[in-house]
């Protein structure tokens, strides 16, 4: 073979190459769609990508740590934008404080989410159903979810921040998907990429049996279960749910107002085509017939009343629902002596004067406790469950619910209005996802109320 022929080959040995690693690389592709989630490791397309979002991730939120926040949020921490350049690439982090407020309110520490999205166990993709192009990733304990998305939806996101923040605020457990943070990556001779951190809502998700996303309508709305008895992570849909039920008892009246509430808001932003994500696992015996003493039941009060822990302004970081051991003895200790002054009220052995003087401090009690009521029923609160993610969890009789709102970025615009019009002619006397902010709020309040009990 003469220097000709050698030149000639070794572009079409290349292009061989190339072409075998991307059928093979498409077959893996083809078996990871049906598994759902798996494990991206260094032969992954995405390794390269996730190790630097690790790395500037931790640099991102050390920054948080090294600069304390401030008391109250002010507009130039909604406006910030914080580069740092690492050896390959740079990252930016947008509203830093911001997110870092909400991540306090939620009982987060800095240190236990960097360590969670900076561990040395591998990220996890998700291979999602949905139309969108974006790339989703899980952290290695499935907690945060890792979403691109684009130039548009971020600055969406951002322009409306602070009424998100408000929203929150006002509705402490609200289900709205909860974003942790907003950052930019730019790798040398690549296209920057965006992305969000989020809670996941379906977290813990050990012992989850089935899992939908739900938009109130049937155009689309189905997906194939996975064969019996496989592993298989699969995302049903709309019409997988006929003849199914939320079975929520006493707490129903809650789901529907908040899903009102958490609705009418998106409205505002006149958006649609958001989901509202529902998981279900059975209780285990323990926990169907599980009663609350009354000193568990002070504790998980004082966790969802508890009204210092907000998004905008500086509190001691509190976890709603969940009892810290520390609060144990003090909570027991003020049981004790709500007990003994029952028993001194009961009979006594106590003079007049100080009756009298018990009867005003409990009437002035009454006045606090009911006006502490009246604002824990506008904020439609209600008593979180001791869980790892109680604003997403809900248990009703014999289940126990994970359900939250995403996807809230799609703009009513005059792209979704042409949409709507074609849709209408395509699918008559059916219903798809792509209808005016209102008619989509109104919907999804309704297939809420028709599929919960």
């Amino acid at each position: 073979m003469n220097r000709t022929e050698l030149e000639m080959s070794g572009p079409s040995v290349s292009r061989h190459s190339r072409s075998v690693k991307r059928r093979r690389w498409g077959g893996l592709r083809q078996q990871w769609k049906l598994l759902g989630l798996f494990e991206i490791d260094q032969q992954h397309e995405f390794y390269s990508l996730t190790c630097m979002m690790k790395e500037g991730l931790f640099a991102a939120v050390q920054n948080t740590i090294d600069n304390p926040l401030p008391d109250e949020l002010c507009e130039d921490d909604y406006n910030l934008e914080v580069t740092q350049i690492q050896k390959d690439f740079r990252m930016e982090t947008y509203a830093g404080p911001v997110f870092a407020s909400l991540r306090r309110s939620l009982g987060m520490t800095e240190k236990e989410y960097q360590q969670s999205l900076s561990s040395e166990g591998s990220y996890l993709q998700f291979i999602s159903n949905s139309k969108s192009k974006a790339d989703f990733f899980l952290t290695n304990d499935k907690r945060f979810f890792l979403k691109t998305q684009s130039k548009r939806e971020v600055r969406f996101l951002l322009s409306n921040l602070r009424i998100y923040m408000e929203h929150l605020e006002k509705y402490p457990h609200s289900l709205l998907v909860k974003f942790l943070g907003v950052h930019r990556i730019k790798i040398a001779h690549q296209r920057m990429k965006y992305f969000i951190v989020m809670q996941s809502v379906f977290y813990p998700d050990d012992r989850i049996t089935a899992r939908y996303d739900l938009k109130g309508c049937q155009v689309s709305r189905w997906t194939d279960p996975a064969p019996e008895g496989s592993q298989i992570i699969v995302v049903l849909k709309d019409l997988n749910f006929e003849g199914q039920f939320i079975q929520l008892d006493q707490q129903r009246p809650w789901l529907l107002r908040q899903v009102e509430i958490d609705t009418a808001f998106l409205q505002t932003l006149n958006v649609l085509d958001y989901s509202l994500l529902l998981a279900h696992q059975p209780l285990h015996q323990d926990e169907l017939s599980q009663t609350l003493s009354f000193a568990t039941l002070i504790m998980r009060t004082k966790k969802s009343v508890n009204a210092t822990s907000s998004p905008t302004h500086a509190a001691s970081p509190t976890v709603p629902g969940v009892v810290a051991e520390e609060d144990s003895t003090l909570l027991s200790a003020e049981l004790n002596c709500a007990t003994i002054t029952e028993m001194h009220s009961g009979n006594g052995g106590m003079d007049n004067t100080s009756l009298e003087g018990e009867k005003i401090e409990q009437s002035s009690r009454m006045g606090t406790e009911s006006a502490n009521l009246q604002e824990f029923q506008a904020q439609n609160r209600r008593l979180l469950p001791n869980f790892k993610n109680p604003l997403h969890v809900i248990d009703g009789p014999e289940e126990r619910y994970f359900i939250g709102i995403i996807d809230i970025f799609t703009v009513y615009g005059f792209k979704k209005r042409l949409e709507h019009l074609w849709k209408r002619l395509r699918h008559p006397r059916q219903t798809f996802s792509t209808v005016s902010p209102p008619a989509y709020c109104h919907r999804l309040c309704q297939w809420v109320q028709d599929h919960t009990k």
